[in-house]
């Protein structure tokens, strides 16, 4: 008896028992009326955020070339999704919250694919390899010798200060016996290099070149191209029109060459989105993205956030693509394997 009533003393004292920590906030979400008027702000932001990353192409470029910054960056806008997040769930916002699905799945449809994918395969007849080594490197024996131990087949540097011009030959020398050099742009092969001459890219001194290398495949054109550099200024805005004139101009130059199969290797000082370089990426397939692991960017070497370095081809199929450990310049270079 006496355990009996401790037992249902104990019980009557235990009181009503909590309810679930779930059942609650739903409780309290549910009874919050300004779940969905909150956050209507947060909720256009997504908007208006989605419709620049799916209409990115038709921003003008009248003022400030502002669609092609955009482009250059494009990637990059998905940091403001979780920003967006954070704020949604700060406000409590319902509506902040569901909007963000729009932003989420565009970037998804446009990066996804780079970000989770490794598009990258095996064998290959050919390995290429590109670097702007910078007129400043204070090292460009040890900047050469770095790109040469990637093992690749043939080696394209541009930036190339006539007073360093012997240093990159001589560090190059024992690997690849053929090289030509036009202007600040060189080329140098594990293959005969021949027919090679300057590329006008309208620019009025030599920063682009051709060349033919015959490898056990057979010919193939290869192309070095170092586009005039942009800027972001306060007055100007994204001032370009150097850049694109000469892409536009070395387009040109590719669409006339003969021979099918075409690589084109350099710093074009734009990425694959910025639709000023639609005179090259109109005609050519890079190999990053056919090919590569992530989004391959090159610049700047200290923190990349944009790949204005480049390797696409042209009656080529690509099978890998990737960057290479910095060296002293302020570019990463970049290499590709690619089928003939």
């Amino acid at each position: 008896m006496v355990q009996a009533y401790r037992a249902d003393t104990e019980n009557a004292d235990a009181g009503p028992q909590p309810e679930p920590r779930l059942r609650a906030l739903r409780h309290r979400l549910a009874s919050d009326r300004g779940i969905w008027r909150r956050g209507i702000l947060l909720a256009l932001c997504s908007v208006v955020l989605t419709v620049v990353m799916v209409y990115h192409s038709d921003i003008p470029n009248a003022v400030g070339n502002l669609g092609s910054l955009i482009e250059t960056f494009l990637p990059w806008f998905g940091l403001l999704v979780p920003v967006l997040l954070i704020l949604g769930l700060v406000r409590r916002s319902a509506t902040a919250l569901i909007a963000l699905v729009l932003p989420v799945a565009v970037w998804l449809n446009l990066f996804g694919g780079l970000l989770f994918a490794d598009k990258s395969g095996t064998g290959g007849d050919l390995t290429v390899a590109t670097h702007n080594v910078n007129a400043g490197n204070p090292d460009p024996a040890g900047t050469a010798q770095q790109v040469a131990g990637s093992g690749a087949d043939v080696v394209a540097l541009q930036e190339l200060p006539s007073g360093k011009v012997a240093a990159y030959e001589d560090a190059l020398a024992d690997r690849y016996p053929h090289h030509s050099v036009q202007g600040t742009v060189g080329l140098w092969s594990k293959y005969p290099v021949t027919d090679s001459k300057p590329v006008d890219i309208k620019l009025g001194w030599t920063r682009a070149m051709r060349a033919t290398v015959t490898t056990p495949e057979g010919p193939v054109k290869v192309y070095v191209a170092h586009l005039p550099s942009v800027r972001v200024k306060l007055h100007a805005g994204f001032t370009a029109n150097q850049r694109d004139d000469s892409a536009d101009a070395l387009g040109e130059a590719i669409a006339d060459e003969p021979l099918d199969r075409v690589v084109l290797l350099g710093d074009l000082n734009g990425t694959m989105n910025d639709r000023s370089l639609n005179a090259v990426t109109a005609q050519m397939r890079s190999t990053q993205g056919a090919a590569g692991d992530g989004f391959g960017f090159s610049w700047p070497a200290s923190f990349p956030m944009a790949r204005i370095d480049q390797i696409m081809v042209r009656g080529v199929e690509p099978l890998a693509s990737w960057t290479l450990p910095a060296t002293d310049s302020d570019h990463l270079p970049i290499a590709a394997r690619v089928q003939l």
